[in-house]
């Protein structure tokens, strides 16, 4: 006879009579939560906390929402002097070239996340899920817009969207540069996984005065490393893909928010919010738990 399953620890159970309702302790959804955003997959946190995939799905779908709200709070007013735009590619529920004719192409295929990063706090102020389209574009810029308490420099790659986005939600009240990099047209050997190798950079005044210095975005690109290694559904090459958009949006906005409020930056030794004047002292996880999840 086979032995039971013993993943059974779920975060809502209810009495035969509906009338009683048991909640998973708080060290336990800590711990989840803690799982999660060191990376590993909601499979992975099903063995190592030994509950079930399902309720680690409710949990995590629950935090995120919860952070994206302590997110849009706690963002205002910020005394950034330079910031970093990128995006991030990822997808949901099936890659763009598998999207059938039937297929919700809104919410499945490719989805990209939109990301600006204060190079000097290292706080990320605002961010975007969604298809990479002019509306997100302009969208994603104007909610930066409006969390900033003076004039900045802006840095982007070339996507030609920027430009209408930036101009748009700042006007003429904005530094803003564009860099453009080139690489080795040296072709990739088999076997071999690495982007090319840099071999110059252009870097290209669109409005205002931005100080040509510091016009990169090599600080939000190193973001997109972190991204990739702590959102395991972001990870290259392998099956922990979103399989809704509204999960994926959680999973990202988790990550952002114990980025900002929980996590130390090594070369700040404090966070990124604290760095910024959001936060005067150190998260911790089972604060931010406590608070996004009811």
């Amino acid at each position: 006879m086979l032995a039971q399953n013993p993943i059974k620890h779920y975060l809502f159970s209810a009495s035969s009579m509906g009338t009683k309702v048991n909640r998973t302790p708080l060290a336990r959804r800590t711990q989840i939560i803690r799982c999660l955003v060191e990376g590993n997959s909601i499979r992975s946190t099903e063995r190592l906390t030994n509950t079930h995939r399902d309720t680690v799905m409710r949990l995590m779908v629950e935090v995120g929402t919860g952070c994206a709200k302590i997110m849009d709070e706690k963002m205002r007013n910020l005394p950034c002097e330079r910031i970093q735009c990128d995006e991030i590619w990822s997808y949901v529920a099936k890659k763009q070239m598998r999207l059938k004719p039937d297929d919700n192409r809104a919410e499945m295929g490719d989805q990209w996340t939109w990301v600006a990063i204060d190079p000097d706090t290292k706080v990320i102020p605002s961010y975007r899920v969604g298809k990479r389209t002019r509306e997100n574009a302009v969208a994603f810029i104007r909610d930066l817009s409006e969390r900033l308490a003076n004039r900045v420099q802006i840095s982007t790659d070339a996507l030609s969207t920027y430009v209408d986005a930036v101009e748009r939600a700042f006007g003429a009240d904005v530094d803003y540069g564009q860099i453009v990099k080139f690489y080795d047209a040296e072709p990739i050997g088999p076997g071999r996984y690495a982007p090319p190798r840099v071999t110059g950079v252009d870097r290209t005044v669109i409005a205002g005065a931005p100080d040509q210095r510091h016009i990169s975005t090599s600080i939000v690109e190193r973001n997109n490393l972190l991204m990739r290694m702590s959102i395991r559904r972001m990870t290259r090459l392998t099956d922990a893909f979103s399989k809704k958009l509204a999960n994926h949006k959680a999973a990202v906005s988790l990550h952002f928010a114990h980025y900002n409020f929980v996590r130390l930056h090594r070369s700040l030794r404090v966070t990124p919010a604290m760095a910024a004047g959001v936060s005067d002292r150190l998260w911790s996880l089972e604060e931010l738990v406590e608070q996004t999840s009811n």
